[in-house]
């Protein structure tokens, strides 16, 4: 009876979550809104599922829809801390977050990454950047010490803001110290990146 009641509060939480995400993105559609997508989230869940990570990174929140698809896939004593420099959307995040009632513990950070990351403490199994596209080779030199072997990272954007991301692709190709991967999703894709 209890495992049967477990079960199903944890399909509601799935549906509740569902719809969430649904309702972002019929917004996203109707106003212009960067979300990941679900296309591109797919991949994100696919990394998810394959390294299971405990502490969770997410580098531009906007209002939250990457978030709620991370902790979709996450297990109930993992945390995702997320950065918002934009208060209006991130107080939307964490509305979005509290509607979708989903089991990680998950820490919204207001505030420009560029001086909050020095300040976070730990390491990171997963790190998620949809941010300044320029800023992106800055938030990794930024969060280094935080990565052990085989974190791994994942950049939105690789496709369709290349140039802009140029440095942050070139370091994580060819410094020696990742393996990194694009993986294409329609006009735009992922950069995926792991520390070795």
């Amino acid at each position: 009876m209890n495992f049967l009641f477990l079960t199903m509060a944890f399909v509601i939480n799935l549906n509740q979550a569902d719809r969430v995400l649904n309702s972002i993105e019929e917004l996203a559609n109707k106003k212009y809104l960067p979300i990941v997508g679900p296309e591109k989230g797919r991949v994100l869940m696919d990394v998810l599922r394959e390294i299971k990570p405990k502490r969770v990174l997410e580098i531009g929140a906007l209002i939250g829809y990457s978030t709620i698809l991370m902790a979709k896939e996450l297990e109930s004593e993992a945390r995702i801390t997320t950065i918002e420099i934009d208060e209006d959307e991130a107080k939307i995040a964490e509305e979005n977050i509290k509607k979708a009632r989903i089991k990680p513990k998950i820490d919204v950070i207001v505030g420009d990454a560029l001086k909050i990351l020095p300040k976070l403490e730990g390491e990171f199994d997963l790190v998620f950047i949809d941010a300044a596209k320029r800023e992106y080779i800055k938030y990794l030199k930024l969060i280094e010490d935080k990565l052990h072997k085989r974190s791994v990272l994942v950049a939105d954007n690789a496709g369709s803001f290349a140039e802009s991301m140029k440095e942050y692709l070139n370091y994580v190709r060819s410094s020696k110290k990742y393996s990194s991967k694009f993986v294409p999703v329609g006009n735009d894709g992922l950069e995926i990146t792991t520390k070795i």
